[in-house]
C-alpha cells in the first residue's frame, strides 16, 4: 500500500518534514530522524514499522541537499510537535539514528512534551558541524565554528574534531580502509576528545528528558563508541535527579546498524543480513550475533511502544 504523506515547509511552516497518518486509527506522534531524507527507502522503511507500532510519524531532516548538520535548530522539532498535535495527537516522541540519535536526545532535553526518546548509536555531546558538498572532492568536511544544533538563535557547544578540512576526510577515509567498513571515525572521535576533553557545556542534559528514554548501542560500532557514550549517560542520570525512566540496550555485537530486525525486513524481506554484510566488517564477521541482537533490539522497542 502506498504511504501517503503531507509535506512541511520551513518557510511556511516553520521546519522541513513530511507527515505520514497511520491508516489506523491512533493518537501517538512519532518524529522519525533517519538518514538525510524524509521520503526515501529508509524512512518509509521507519514509517511502516511504527505504523506497525501504532504510531503516526513525522519525518524530518536537515533541510540540505546533502547528509550534512550544521545549526540545525532545536526550534524546528517544537513546531512539528504543533503539527502533530493539530493532527489529532496526543502523545510525542522523537526516535534518530546515529547523527540524529545525538539530535534526538539534544531535542528532548529541551522539550518537555517528547515523552519517549529512542536513541539508537548516540552520542552524550553535541557534535561539531559538518557539510557534505564535495569540496576539494572530500565526502565530509567540518564547518566553520559551527555546531550541529542551535537553539533560539544560538549554537550549542560542541567537541570540536581532531582534524580540519582537508584531512579530517583523508583521515576518515584511512580509518574506513583499514578497518574494512563502509564508513569509520571511533579513532577520529577518541582522538578528539583526547585533545579536548569533554565540558560540561557540551554534554547532552540527559537529567531533562520525560518519560522513557531507551538508549541502543553496540560495542563493536566502528563511527564512534557509543557504548561508552550510553554508559556515560546512565551514570549522570544515577547521579542527577531526574524524571526520566531508561533503558540501556547495549550488545557486544550489531555495528552502528542497531535496527530492529522486522524493520529492516520490511524493504528487505529475504536478505536484510546478507546484503547488511557489505557495510561493516564485523556484519560479516559476526553475521548471526549481529541478527540476535536486532531481534532483541525488536522485541524490546515494540514492547515499549506498546506501553508508551
Amino acid at each position: 500500500m502506498k504511504l501517503k504523506r503531507e509535506y512541511y515547509a520551513t518557510e511556511k511552516d516553520g521546519f522541513y518534514g513530511a507527515y505520514y497518518g497511520n491508516p489506523a486509527p491512533c493518537d501517538r506522534g512519532m518524529i522519525l530522524m533517519l538518514g538525510d531524507k524524509i521520503d526515501d527507502l529508509m524512512v518509509k522503511m521507519g514509517v511502516k514499522w511504527l505504523h506497525r507500532n501504532g504510531c503516526n510519524v513525522m519525518a524530518m531532516a536537515s533541510e540540505t541537499r546533502d547528509y550534512a548538520y550544521h545549526d540545525y535548530p532545536i526550534e524546528s522539532f517544537e513546531k512539528a510537535i504543533e503539527a502533530l498535535r493539530a493532527k489529532g495527537n496526543a502523545q510525542f516522541g522523537i526516535v534518530g539514528a546515529s547523527t540524529t540519535a545525538m539530535a534526538a536526545l539534544a531535542a528532548a532535553s529541551f522539550i518537555p512534551e517528547l515523552t519517549l526518546t529512542i536513541a539508537l548509536s548516540p552520542s552524550d555531546f553535541v557534535m561539531e558541524g559538518f557539510y557534505r558538498d564535495g569540496l576539494d572532492g572530500a565526502r565530509e568536511r567540518p564547518g566553520q565554528n559551527e555546531s550541529t544544533l542551535s537553539y533560539r538563535g544560538e549554537s550549542l557547544p560542541y567537541l570540536p574534531y581532531a582534524y580540519r578540512h582537508p584531512e579530517y576526510w583523508q583521515k576518515l577515509h584511512e580509518e574506513a580502509k583499514r578497518r574494512g567498513d563502509m564508513a569509520a571515525a571511533r579513532d577520529m572521535f577518541d582522538l578528539s576528545e583526547a585533545l579536548c576533553p569533554l565540558t560540561e557545556d557540551m554534554k547532552i542534559k540527559v537529567e531533562r528528558i520525560k518519560g522513557k528514554l531507551v538508549l541502543v548501542g553496540a560495542q563493536d560500532d566502528s563511527l564512534w563508541d557509543t557504548c561508552r557514550y550510553i554508559d556515560r549517560m546512565v551514570s549522570r542520570l544515577k547521579a542527577t535527579p531526574h524524571d526520566c525512566r531508561v533503558a540501556k540496550l547495549t550488545y557486544e555485537y550489531g555495528s552502528h546498524f542497531v535496527f530492529p530486525q522486522s524493520m529492516l525486513e520490511i524493504v528487505l524481506p529475504f536478505g536484510s543480513s546478507l546484503l547488511l554484510r557489505f557495510a561493516f566488517r564485523t556484519l560479516k564477521e559476526h553475521p548471526e550475533e549481529c541478527r540476535q541482537t536486532r531481534i532483541d533490539i525488536d522485541k524490546r522497542l515494540r514492547k515499549i511502544l506498546k506501553e508508551w
